[in-house]
């Protein structure tokens, strides 16, 4: 591995050393409102979220039971698909269309809005040649927002349920919602949209640029050069761990993501937030010691990911050096595995990019994951497949963690033969099923539809051999995930795909969030026990081992099998 890749990535980890203490006492203090209800910054936002409030007739005092504050956020998702499908249908003859873009059709649509509204942002199109300014404004970029804030606000919610004591409620979803918008994600976006635009990304209103080439050779004379309010959206694609964007490079392309100094801000922006919750976490439940389990848990699976991946697109494509390519870092090249990456990141670069966006479902990427490496592929597919949880999504993936940390001191309080306790809370059976529920919930949003395509003819156009079933298996865990990004060649684009990716991501977002805040609502009822002599602690780094090992085994179990018929035949066939 080159020195400047490893040098990059110590420079992030000190970033996120930095930031993420203090942002996570912000988030903190604004979820954790005092007793007054008064929170950080209420001189700026306060008059905002009042209005908000009194134009969408929303009670910020009455606090909501868990099944209504699901039931909030299906209603509020099922509004927003109907808008975003409806926005994208009548896109050609609504405003700010400067280049005359189309409607899309309604299969697109409807994967598209599914897709954006669970924060999957999976594009089976090209947006600088399918999406207009004002979808990609009041439609994606809007969607980028309130869908993480979503995920935050449910993660929130949980925590309530963990840290209150024979109550009813936990918390208001409008107000969580709100309040994640204004005080958190606006004032980080729009700082970040400015450090872009600084380093040259574009941000306007303008169409298409008309350029006349050098080479004529071919007939063609012109290019055009799209150009539209692409920084704002690439900053909150990035906070929000959304993914998308409005080109079909992503974060490849130069007018989203300029340079390396933007590529490491870009990979900091998408796991600030949900490394940062989990400090929010500790102080939330009144034990840091708690957050910092977890926070190893996430940060040591997330470091064997990305250094794996690194290295394996460092070492390059053993057939390339078996017939005498030199793909040794030098002077003259980067070395390593270039195809499908950018000379501006690198090969290792581009592996820490990927495991940072698999391990947040983001689905942002700045190099073709198609091209990596057998073992490279293996690194970011393995990662989303855990479920996303290191660090994951905004908000989803402290629920995930979570989640498996009431099953690991479930496991123990059956190794000792004690009913297991977590923060003062009971894990009984009726916790255990909703937990069971959850972590079935991906894999059934996944591997049936992976299965069928697979064999069935009509849907088959994937490569044949353990790399055609590599891409087959990280499309479906991409969406099941809610991740949105793709080893690219899939014909995704067909009525299959469409409707089953929707569905797919669908069942990933909402399956997986209604057992959580159910958990919520059950240990929310529940009395405080004093801990004894015999209450395992959850705080040591024993216990994070035990987290870290149920993930894995449980993930190991679930899609070993795929996985050895996918890269790690590849790998072995070479």
């Amino acid at each position: 591995m080159s020195w400047e890749a490893l040098v990059q990535a110590l420079v992030l980890i000190a970033m996120l050393a930095v930031a993420v203490p203090l942002l996570g006492r912000y988030m903190a203090a604004v979820y954790g409102a005092r007793a007054d209800g008064s929170a950080p910054g209420d001189r700026v936002f306060g008059p905002v979220e009042r209005l908000v409030y009194k134009v969408c007739r929303i009670d910020a005092r009455r606090e909501q039971r868990w099944n209504i504050y699901i039931l909030s956020l299906v209603a509020f998702s099922i509004v927003s698909v109907l808008v975003l499908y409806l926005l994208l249908r009548l896109q050609g003859r609504l405003p700010f269309n400067p280049t005359g873009r189309q409607g899309m059709s309604a299969k697109g649509s409807f994967n598209a809005a599914i897709s954006f509204v669970t924060n999957t942002n999976w594009q089976w199109f090209s947006g600088e040649v399918s999406i207009s300014h004002l979808t990609q404004m009041v439609g994606f970029t809007v969607q980028n927002f309130v869908s993480a804030a979503a995920g935050m606000a449910v993660v929130i919610g949980l925590i309530r349920g963990i840290t209150r004591a024979r109550a009813r409620t936990i918390g208001n979803f409008w107000v969580d919602m709100t309040r994640t918008v204004v005080r958190i994600l606006l004032p980080l976006a729009l700082v970040f949209t400015v450090v872009l635009i600084s380093q040259g990304a574009i941000q306007s209103l303008k169409g298409d640029r008309v350029a006349t080439t050098i080479d004529t050779s071919t007939g063609v004379t012109e290019q055009h050069i799209p150009g539209g309010p692409f920084a704002s959206q690439e900053a909150i694609k990035e906070l929000g761990t959304n993914g998308g964007g409005p080109y079909n490079a992503n974060s490849a392309h130069p007018f989203e993501n300029p340079n390396g100094i933007t590529n490491i801000l870009e990979i900091f922006s998408l796991l600030l937030i949900p490394l940062s919750l989990v400090s929010t976490f500790g102080r939330l439940v009144g034990d840091k010691r708690q957050a910092k389990v977890l926070l190893a848990v996430m940060a040591g699976i997330l470091i064997v990911f990305a250094g794996f991946a690194m290295l394996a697109e460092q070492n390059g494509n053993p057939n390339l050096s078996a017939a005498g390519v030199d793909q040794s870092i030098s002077a003259t090249q980067s070395g390593g595995n270039m195809e499908g990456k950018d000379v501006r990141f690198g090969a290792a670069t581009c592996g820490l990019f990927a495991a940072s966006t698999t391990g947040t479902s983001t689905g942002a990427v700045d190099c073709m994951h198609d091209s990596f490496t057998p073992l490279g592929g293996l690194a970011p597919m393995a990662h989303m497949m855990l479920g996303e949880i290191s660090p994951g999504g905004v908000g989803v993936g402290l629920m995930g963690i979570l989640v498996n940390a009431l099953l690991a001191v479930f496991i123990a309080g059956l190794m000792v033969g004690r009913t297991p306790e977590y923060l003062g809370k009971k894990i009984q059976a009726a916790e255990m099923k909703l937990v069971t529920l959850y972590i079935l919930a991906m894999p059934f949003a996944m591997k049936p539809f992976a299965a069928v395509s697979a064999v069935l003819k009509s849907a088959n156009t994937m490569q044949a051999g353990p790399h055609g079933l590599s891409e087959l298996l990280y499309n479906y865990a991409s969406t099941a995930n809610n991740n949105g990004s793709a080893f690219a060649f899939q014909g995704t684009g067909t009525l299959w795909y469409t409707t089953t990716q929707g569905i797919s991501m669908l069942m990933g977002r909402f399956l997986t969030i209604i057992p959580a805040l159910a958990i919520g609502g059950a240990l929310a009822r529940k009395p405080k026990v004093p801990a004894t002599a015999g209450t395992m602690p959850t705080h040591t780094p024993m216990f994070g081992f035990l987290v870290a090992g149920v993930i894995v085994i449980v993930a190991g179990l679930t899609f070993f099998p795929a996985l050895a018929l996918g890269p790690i035949l590849e790998h072995l066939s070479r």
